[in-house]
């Protein structure tokens, strides 16, 4: 199981993806902490999220642990999982609504970030990390016991 999880057989250019989208995470992640009116709890309560003071924190540390395990390729797999749920909610609460708002071009332009993090999350969820990350050395290293 633990092997199969963490196995790739993707090419190493698919650390290019990791480095972007765990960047991505881990620098909204960070900004959530920095800048708490603007992009944290603020934000929070300004879209409508519940409990906003417990939430932000709570998705900043996520963004952050998981985006960084995402720039190393460990657990990638795993990592996507949470990542995905919130690119998912920030996209049901701003971009939706922006879309009945202001239109398809108004949302396809601020959306544009969001939807190439989507997408590159369910990439390395199909392929794995790659062989230039942990997990293919933890892999290697499992399947030659």
């Amino acid at each position: 199981m633990r092997s199969k999880l963490l196995a790739s057989t993707a090419p190493s250019a698919v650390i290019l993806i990791r480095l972007v989208v765990g960047w991505v995470f881990l620098s909204e992640g960070i900004q959530k902490f920095i800048f708490p009116a603007a992009l944290g709890v603020g934000r929070f309560a300004k879209i409508g999220i519940p409990d906003p003071r417990l939430l932000a924190p709570l998705v900043g540390a996520c963004e952050i642990l998981f985006g960084a395990l995402l720039i190393i390729g460990l657990l990638t797999r795993l990592s996507t999982i949470p990542l995905l749920i919130v690119i998912g909610v920030a996209i049901w609460t701003t971009k939706v609504p922006m879309l009945s708002k202001q239109g398809f071009w108004a949302m396809a332009h601020e959306a544009r970030t969001d939807f190439c993090v989507l997408f590159g999350l369910l990439f390395l969820l199909i392929v794995g990390a790659g062989r230039l990350s942990i997990d293919a050395k933890l892999s290697d290293s499992s399947q030659s016991r």
